[in-house]
């Protein structure tokens, strides 16, 4: 069965003003703290070099905010992800990401699957996180990686 490589993507974070967070649901006071980065679009190579996944509009949004009178971190992952002819399995590996301060790991976060229910076909996938305050203050970078995993090639027209 062909796989898929691991992929890895650099998201730089920097301080954002905290809008267009309102799809988010995030409340905002006047403590919010708001980090952001992206990357445009990576690919995810099969075994034998042939684009297998495609990956755009990566988004990494960092939020540090007060709900209910209790302070809260949250890294929120989003991304659409494209099956170029490759069906993901139900029970698919789905990525790994790692935030940083500097060269610094700080924390590891992780998914189980992606939402990727056909081939040929963009969709959107969301992930929250959520982290000690002491992660957001140092992050400044977040890794994403796109594990290996076994696909099914789909024939156009089948």
């Amino acid at each position: 069965m062909p796989a898929l490589q691991e992929t890895r993507a650099v998201v730089t974070l920097a301080p954002a003003k905290p809008t267009g967070l309102a799809d988010l649901g995030a409340p905002l006071a006047d403590e919010t703290m708001v980090k952001k980065g992206r990357v445009h679009e990576f690919q995810q190579l099969l075994a034998d070099g042939q684009i297998g996944r495609r990956f755009q509009d990566l988004r990494v949004v960092a939020i540090k905010t007060v709900e209910g009178g209790i302070a809260s971190a949250k890294f929120f992952v989003q991304f659409e992800a494209f099956g170029d002819n490759t069906a993901a399995p139900t029970d698919g590996a789905g990525f790994d990401a790692t935030v940083f301060a500097g060269d610094q790991p700080l924390a590891s976060l992780s998914s189980s699957s992606l939402f990727l229910p056909y081939a040929s076909f963009w969709y959107p996938n969301r992930f929250v996180f959520e982290t000690p305050i002491e992660i957001f203050d140092q992050a400044d970078r977040l890794e994403f990686i796109a594990k290996p995993e076994e696909v099914r090639i789909v024939q156009a027209g089948n």
